[in-house]
């Protein structure tokens, strides 16, 4: 596939990385690198990245993009976000084409979860 003029990378901030770490390996299978005390990239996420250590916030009412990830069961990862310790910040609700909620990860950041229609 030609990489050339593609988003090939994103970087999120994290209060907390090891934080982050246990969560998005526990909820969603990430695989993780560390690049020092501040900074580490994760794999087998859809598309590669990091976080880095920052004390700022991804969400959506600061102005920031909103990262939707896509799931075949809607309830059951909701459910694994919770139980990993994330925070749901709109319950599932429905949209022209699906249904989705969005969450909070350890350190705040604001991501969606979407899947087909009911």
């Amino acid at each position: 596939m030609n990489q050339h003029e593609k988003i090939n990378y994103v970087e999120l901030p994290a209060t907390d990385i090891e934080a982050n770490k246990h969560f998005f390996a526990d909820v969603f299978n990430w695989q993780f690198e560390d690049f020092g005390p501040e900074y580490v990239a994760f794999h087998n996420a859809g598309i590669e990245g990091g976080f880095f250590k920052s004390q700022e916030q991804s969400r959506t009412a600061n102005g920031a993009a909103l990262i939707v990830f896509y799931s075949n069961e809607l309830e059951l990862t909701l459910k694994k976000i919770e139980q990993a310790g994330g925070e749901i910040l709109q319950p599932i609700y429905e949209f022209p084409g699906g249904r989705r909620f969005h969450f909070a990860d350890p350190s705040g950041n604001e991501f969606a979860v979407w899947s087909e229609p009911a």
